[in-house]
């Protein structure tokens, strides 16, 4: 527990994760807003402008939120990893400034129009005020994606006389094919995670008999966006980003699915826990020949087991590799499950008197949070051991300066800290929820 470099992992990993909450919600909410606003602007009809009007206060909320979550995260780089900052940040800079300088000054000046500015603009202004908030958070998204792509999929560099990485070509690096592709399945996941929690609001205002116009538009909108994110994620963007894995980071696909043997016909891993030891998946159920087809697009490929590579280039914790990839492709089918039986009933006109599944809608909410965390968990841990993967080992990037007892002391700090803020963030929404969404002319 001495290790500085396991206290430097810890606390970035838990401030990312407990930032990320809040970030995936504005960003999915900023495209049911824009729907919204587009269906007001276009029917004139109030109860879409009220919706509206509630989920930009609930996108206020999370965006402030998140906002504070994301600035330990930002002084991390220099105090926690000084090393990796030094040799890269001539490129990730560039990134990591854009999404400061441009996509967030965006994304807050607009916001603010939304809240203050509905009276003082003209309807179609309001509406393209909740245009701009949508493209400042996905462009926002998009820069820290293309950042994180670099380190695991490092393109447009060339390593200078002093060691450090120097930028050769911007828009190489900024259109890295792995930065697409992980943004497209990133932002689609976004949309799932908003879906859910408009149908969940939804949901409850349905069971507890309250505004009932409401109730049913939320309702209805949630899931159908969330049937048609839900299968978005899975298909096409989570294929593409599952080839990329495979084509790009071997290794990584091999510990996802606890393969240790290469061979053509690779099974897909329904179920089975992984015994790193022996080099086996006890109790597994397998579908065969599915990896193969899933990873390279034929049947008879041969996937690349871990024993055909040097250990020491093995992702650090497979078990939670591989654990987490089955939660986050185990949620997503249920989720698609789930939305699709919401739609048929909602088609059947049934949705909102069968109370059974109101309740499961209402109570799925944490599914995408869970889904995205676990996601992330595969992609961060999957790199491992490298920082930027085949550059830069983790073991290379951390602060040589700051110890094991001061990361500690700050982790503990910002846990602290967060718990203060969850409540915040729970009293704000509880109070929300309550207020209702109606304007002051009902």
């Amino acid at each position: 527990m001495g290790d500085p470099l396991f206290w430097h992992r810890l606390q970035f990993g838990f401030t990312a994760t407990y930032h990320y909450l809040f970030p995936q919600l504005t960003m999915g909410l900023a495209l049911v807003i824009v729907i919204f606003k587009a269906l007001g602007l276009r029917t004139s009809e109030a109860r879409y402008s009220d919706a509206a009007r509630f989920w930009i206060r609930i996108f206020g909320i999370n965006f402030a939120v998140g906002v504070v979550t994301g600035i330990p995260l930002e002084f991390q780089f220099g105090t926690n990893w000084a090393r990796f900052s030094h040799l890269s940040g001539g490129i990730i800079g560039q990134t990591l400034g854009m999404e400061g300088m441009f996509a967030f000054f965006l994304e807050s000046s607009f916001l603010g129009l939304l809240i203050w500015g509905e009276k003082k603009l003209s309807p179609k202004g309001h509406f393209g005020a909740a245009v701009a908030l949508w493209l400042g958070s996905w462009l926002s998204g998009y820069f820290i994606i293309a950042t994180n792509a670099f380190m695991q999929h490092p393109t447009g560099f060339a390593v200078a006389a002093d060691g450090t990485l120097q930028l050769t070509s911007f828009w190489a690096f900024l259109l890295n094919p792995w930065a697409l592709g992980q943004y497209a399945h990133n932002m689609i996941a976004a949309v799932v995670t908003g879906s859910f929690v408009v149908a969940a609001v939804g949901a409850y205002w349905t069971l507890k008999g309250i505004h009932p116009v409401q109730a049913n538009l939320n309702l209805r909108t949630g899931t159908i966006l969330g049937l048609v994110f839900s299968v978005l994620v899975a298909f096409p963007t989570g294929d593409l980003q599952g080839k990329l894995v495979a084509k790009h980071q071997p290794i990584t696909l091999a510990a996802m699915e606890g393969r240790f043997e290469s061979g053509p016909r690779a099974a897909l891993t329904l179920i089975g826990q992984p015994d790193v030891t022996l080099h086996k998946i006890e109790n597994p159920i397998k579908v065969p020949a599915v990896l193969s087809f899933i990873a390279f697009g034929t049947f008879s490929s041969n996937v690349r087991g871990l024993l055909e590579f040097p250990q020491d280039q093995w992702p650090q914790n497979i078990e939670l590799l591989y654990y987490g990839f089955h939660i986050m492709a185990g949620l997503g089918t249920l989720m698609i499950g789930l939305m699709a039986l919401a739609v048929f009933l909602l088609w059947r006109g049934k949705l909102a008197t069968t109370r059974p599944l109101l309740w499961v809608v209402m109570l799925a909410v944490p599914f995408p949070y869970i889904a995205t965390t676990a996601g992330w968990v595969v992609t961060e841990f999957g790199r491992q051991p490298w920082l930027i993967y085949g550059v830069l080992r983790t073991t290379q990037g951390s602060s040589p300066l700051v110890h094991a007892g001061h990361t500690a002391f700050t982790t503990l700090g910002f846990a602290g800290i967060f718990v203060v803020l969850s409540m915040l963030w729970l009293f704000l929404i509880g109070r929300e929820l309550a207020h209702g969404p109606e304007s002051p002319a009902h």
